[in-house]
């Protein structure tokens, strides 16, 4: 496993991470936690650190999980969690109002089962409350020792440049993949200049970039991937089978599989420090770390690119 120094903080992360999403059981389909357990447990043994998760995902049950998997096992882990929305009913709330913030993290900590949290993160940004009442608060919840270091998510560059210019802001967790590129043109380009990292998710597409679909999928009760990606429709689904062709080539060439070709063409762009992908079981997590042990040659990472270009355009 290769491992990046996280913007300007002192940790350490894995290229692979492990994200929690599907573990909180109300997003992508039913799951058994013993499995969820298990592959917590086969990510940091086979060298993944960096553990995201969410108080949204599952209402709280992810970070649960998390926190018995980790338990006697901290000094392993760099934990990341978030803050600033969560769940009234079926609809999904922003509040990053300070009151709100402080009954978060407090109720994180105790899901986890930990002191601190290494990362913790701004899930979304939030109009209806002035960023700067926001962010005073988690420096004075920083200060106590609650985080370490802070981190947002799914901002613009104006919001990016706005939270910095009043807290330190050590990384970025955009949506980021082979077929999710629209951070490319500017997100990109000013994190690297300003040493933020970047922790992409959906790295695989909801699993699209697996190629184990060979047929559109109909998704089960409670699996609502297909709602958050757009790749399982036309046209977009027959173009990312035509790359799939490509992918599999390549992964042939290295006797890899499909997955290990895209998330190593992730975690070799410029400024991405890790790259976010779930497991619902012992053999996934495996697998996504694996990927963290090998890179693609440059005429291979410029393969890809020219078919990426040639098929969408």
């Amino acid at each position: 496993m290769r491992y990046n120094k996280l913007g300007k903080s002192d940790l350490n992360v894995s290229s692979i991470g492990l994200g929690t999403w599907a573990m909180g059981n109300d997003f992508w389909g039913p799951g058994d936690e013993r499995g969820y357990l298990k592959a917590i447990h086969a990510g940091l043994d086979h060298g993944i650190n960096l553990i995201d998760t969410a108080p949204v995902y599952g209402d709280g049950n992810a970070e649960k999980i998390v926190g018995k998997a980790i338990k006697g096992k901290r000094d392993q882990v760099v934990l990341a969690t978030k803050t600033g929305i969560h769940r009234e009913n079926d609809t999904i709330v922003r509040d990053l109002s300070p009151a709100r913030i402080r009954k978060e993290i407090e109720a994180s900590l105790k899901r986890l089962e930990v002191d601190f949290i290494d990362l913790y993160q701004i899930h979304w940004p939030d109009p209806g409350t002035p960023m700067e009442d926001s962010l005073n608060q988690l420096v004075k919840i920083r200060k106590e020792g609650k985080f370490r270091f802070l981190g947002v998510s799914n901002f613009n560059v104006a919001q990016l440049k706005e939270a910095s210019s009043i807290a330190p802001v050590v990384s970025l967790q955009p949506h980021f993949s082979l077929l999710e590129r629209d951070i490319e043109k500017e997100i990109m380009p000013w994190c690297i200049e300003n040493e933020i990292g970047i922790l992409s998710y959906g790295s695989l597409g909801g699993g699209i970039l697996t190629g184990k679909f060979k047929e559109k999928p109909e998704f089960g009760e409670g699996d609502h991937r297909d709602k958050f990606y757009k790749y399982f429709e036309e046209p977009v689904w027959g173009k990312v089978q035509q790359l799939l062709t490509v992918l599999k080539d390549l992964a042939d060439t290295h006797n890899k599989a499909i997955s290990h070709v895209v998330l190593s063409w992730t975690v070799q762009q410029a400024g991405i420090s890790t790259a976010l992908v779930g497991a619902r079981n012992e053999a996934q997590a495996i697998s996504n770390a694996l990927a963290g042990d090998w890179q693609l040659a440059q005429q291979e990472l410029k393969r890809i690119d020219v078919a990426y270009r040639e098929i969408f355009g």
